[in-house]
């Protein structure tokens, strides 16, 4: 009888373990907020397409079909960065591409990236990369 009792009460802890586990799982807190799949790539795309340009906030917000300052909200939730910043981050990107190619003058650069002048662009690059332009271009030798 004993055999029988410590079985039954193996398998009411197991069944308890369980469930407490399958129910820290449902637990956990929804995330709320931040973009659609299809407004992030969207959005994402547009910039893309447009790094070069200056995209007003309200035309971004009217690809998500959100208000201004929904779309703001959502956009740092969905990216981590404000919707600026992301921009600012892909211009940049592409700026470090196109260094790769000796024959392309850093004012070029700055040009093709949507920049008006050679000291914005340096200075743009400095705050997000730490380096300047011509630096980064040396270090990828």
């Amino acid at each position: 009888m004993h055999r029988q009792y410590a079985e039954s009460l193996g398998i009411s802890l197991t069944h308890e373990l369980v469930r407490i586990n399958d129910d820290t799982v449902l637990r956990r807190p929804v995330s709320r907020g931040g973009l659609a799949g299809w407004q992030e790539k969207r959005v994402a795309d547009y910039i893309e397409e447009h790094v070069a340009d200056d995209i007003p906030l309200l035309t971004l917000a009217e690809l998500a079909r959100l208000s201004p300052f929904h779309f703001c909200r959502s956009f740092k939730q969905s990216f981590g960065v404000p919707a600026h910043r992301f921009h600012m981050s892909r211009r940049i990107e592409r700026a470090k591409q196109l260094l790769g190619n000796r024959e392309l003058s850093i004012t070029g650069i700055a040009l093709e990236i949507g920049f008006s002048d050679t000291s914005a662009f340096t200075a743009a690059f400095r705050r997000l990369t730490g380096v300047t332009p011509s630096c980064y271009r040396k270090s990828i030798d």
